[in-house]
């Protein structure tokens, strides 16, 4: 019996385009066996597919688009020979950024979408001949931008202010919200870097129906060109409650939203994708309605939701 995996030599597994990635394959054996060569490739592609339906309904593949390649290289770590009993580990280098003249994709940063990914990879493949099964192994590593291609921070913030009142929704609401009215204020940074959180303030200043919660939803937005269209598609990351329950008037209250690894990377608006993002600031009032849909999609438009939307700016600072 023998074990082969990758370990890199970062814990936290992030690399920039300009550097090496570095690591080691370990292989575990109770006994030695012979090899035809043990071959290492690094691949970074953007990997992209388009549905129908919508969701909460199955849906079915429309077509997969020819992934875009970011990066394929492949080398030969040990040449055909033996391994022997228990451990081994044979260290790997390989720099991540092509030759100037070949032509590639830029290094896109790391991301995990619905319809888009952005991904790299390294795989070890063991060659065993025709009497033997190959042992490989493969492992995700993270991109992030070049150093010099980040903005100093901090980053000129962005603060929308924003307001929300019965007359700014555009979706029916509840016959008592309507005419009774409510009115919500404050402010969001729609300019953010990535590793800060999004921060602002809320102030709910009249309601006339009791408010029984207040989230901030992060979507991200993924577009693909296909063809002479452009498919687009908005999901649900995460979300951050505000308050809970029928909170104070007048009271100001913290906007404080952490973003989330690798489900969120820097606005990117290439020719054939881009992937985008909002924040959209959801008020729940109370309503005995609201308890026969609990498990509606928290972003669609209820009688008993207020909502607004904003369109997010994301980037990567040192």
């Amino acid at each position: 019996m023998s074990k082969i995996e990758l370990k890199f030599a970062r814990p936290n597994r992030i690399f920039r385009p300009s550097e090496s990635v570095e690591g080691k394959v370990i292989i575990t054996s109770s006994s030695s066996f012979s090899h035809y060569g043990i071959h290492l490739t690094v691949n970074g592609s953007v990997n992209m597919q388009v549905r129908g339906g919508s969701a909460g309904v199955i849906e079915s593949l429309y077509g997969v688009v020819k992934p875009i390649v970011i990066v394929n290289k492949s080398l030969e770590i040990k040449p055909a020979g033996k391994i022997g009993s228990g451990t081994t580990e044979i260290p790997f280098s390989v720099v991540l950024k092509q030759p100037r003249g070949e032509n590639l994709e830029r290094f896109y940063e790391t991301f995990h979408g619905t319809n888009i990914s952005i991904q790299y990879l390294v795989n070890v493949d063991i060659a065993r001949g025709y009497l033997h099964r190959s042992k490989s192994a493969t492992l995700e590593f993270i991109v992030e931008s070049d150093e010099a291609d980040l903005l100093e921070r901090p980053i000129s913030p962005e603060m929308v202010v924003f307001y929300i009142t019965q007359d700014t929704q555009r979706h029916p609401l509840l016959p008592e919200l309507k005419s009774g009215g409510f009115r919500v204020t404050g402010r969001i940074s729609t300019q953010c870097s990535l590793s800060d959180p999004i921060t602002g303030e809320l102030t709910v200043e009249a309601s006339a129906v009791p408010i029984s919660s207040i989230d901030i939803h992060l979507l991200r937005v993924e577009s693909i060109l296909l063809g002479d269209r452009i498919v687009t598609e908005t999901s649900l990351i995460q979300t951050t409650q505000i308050a809970d329950g029928d909170v104070c008037r007048n009271v100001t209250l913290p906007i404080y939203v952490i973003l989330r690894r690798l489900l969120t990377c820097s606005t990117i608006l290439a020719g054939p994708f881009s992937i985008e993002f909002r924040a959209i600031i959801v008020i729940s009032f109370e309503s005995e309605l609201s308890k026969l849909h609990t498990n509606s999609i928290p972003t669609t438009p209820r009688l008993w939701l207020a909502m607004e939307s904003l369109p997010l700016e994301l980037l990567r600072t040192r």
